[in-house]
């Protein structure tokens, strides 16, 4: 009896010291399209980084971080036109409902972003759901609207964003967040991915 459950405990023990290592390189977490770079031999590119630039007169320290560059997509024409406009609304804080630079909810920074490019598209996410061709996830390319649901394994779209890069390194799509307001982000996150209901390309 006891022969029999040491080796399975041994390999218990062997299976969870590998799980703790799982996706950390350099006492770091890093994410499964971190992990490939760096298998590959290739820079990781942090998302941020929290810099301490002074001391309040409290005492608290004051910090800043520094978000990465947004990378270059290879959009041309319109879609180019429309990603540059997303763009310009970075930083708008984020208001359900909102249409204007003082605020943004995530179907009314699409609507903004392809009316200054002189495209007229719906005002709902819903409705942009279907404004469009489906396309796989594998397949996608810059302005192609991502949809999403509130919680992981959902089917009710509640979000939308657009592709603003899709190259070897990843997917980036931007879109006005409820906390962080109008921003790029990765595709490939868990919590996106978890959430991720279709795709569509846009008819132009």
């Amino acid at each position: 009896m006891t022969t029999k459950i040491l080796p399975l405990l041994l390999a218990l023990l062997l299976l969870a010291g590998c799980h703790r290592k799982l996706n950390y390189r350099d006492g770091q977490y890093r994410s499964a399209r971190e992990m490939v770079r760096l298998k590959k031999g290739g820079r990781v590119h942090p998302v941020g980084k929290t810099k301490v630039v002074g001391v309040a007169p409290s005492g608290a320290k004051i910090k800043v971080v520094a978000k990465r560059p947004a990378r270059v997509g290879s959009a041309t024409g319109t879609l180019a036109s429309v990603i540059e406009a997303a763009r310009s609304y970075q930083g708008t804080p984020y208001l359900y409902g909102g249409t204007t630079r003082l605020g943004l909810d995530c179907s009314g920074l699409l609507q903004l972003s392809f009316g200054e490019a002189g495209v007229t598209i719906p005002r709902s996410s819903n409705e942009q759901a279907v404004w469009g061709d489906p396309v796989k996830a594998t397949d996608l390319r810059p302005g192609d609207l991502v949809f999403f649901g509130a919680s992981p394994g959902s089917r009710t779209i509640t979000h939308v964003g657009m592709v603003t890069v899709a190259d070897a390194e990843g997917v980036d799509f931007i879109h006005a967040s409820t906390s962080l307001g109008v921003v790029e982000n990765s595709l490939e996150s868990d919590y996106y991915l978890s959430r991720f209901i279709r795709a569509v390309r846009p008819r132009l």
